[in-house]
């Protein structure tokens, strides 16, 4: 799992059977000590309504990301999964 800030949406006129009912977000992954950007962008399928600034948490994996969504052998790999209120890492953990 990572920590991520939402910086935009995707609007597609056409998907992925799969991806019907979704909402496909931007997603800037970032450092869980600081909160600062590591650089990396994802898209992923919102699945706790989250929104623009929002700082949440991604699974980027796609069997976890399946077995999450529970449709099966789908072309998933990364999902919001949470909302995050704070993040604290542990004093030399080594992130």
């Amino acid at each position: 799992m990572r920590i991520g800030r939402v910086i935009g949406s995707v609007v597609t006129t056409y998907k992925h059977p799969a991806y019907e009912g979704t909402k496909l977000l931007i997603v800037e992954l970032l450092d869980p000590r600081d909160l600062k950007s590591t650089g990396e962008t994802v898209v992923a399928i919102d699945t706790v309504d989250a929104g623009e600034g929002d700082v949440v948490v991604v699974v980027d994996e796609g069997r976890a990301a399946r077995d999450v969504l529970g449709k099966g052998d789908v072309p998933v790999r990364t999902l919001v999964i949470g909302v995050c209120d704070s993040v604290e890492v542990a004093e030399g953990d080594g992130c």
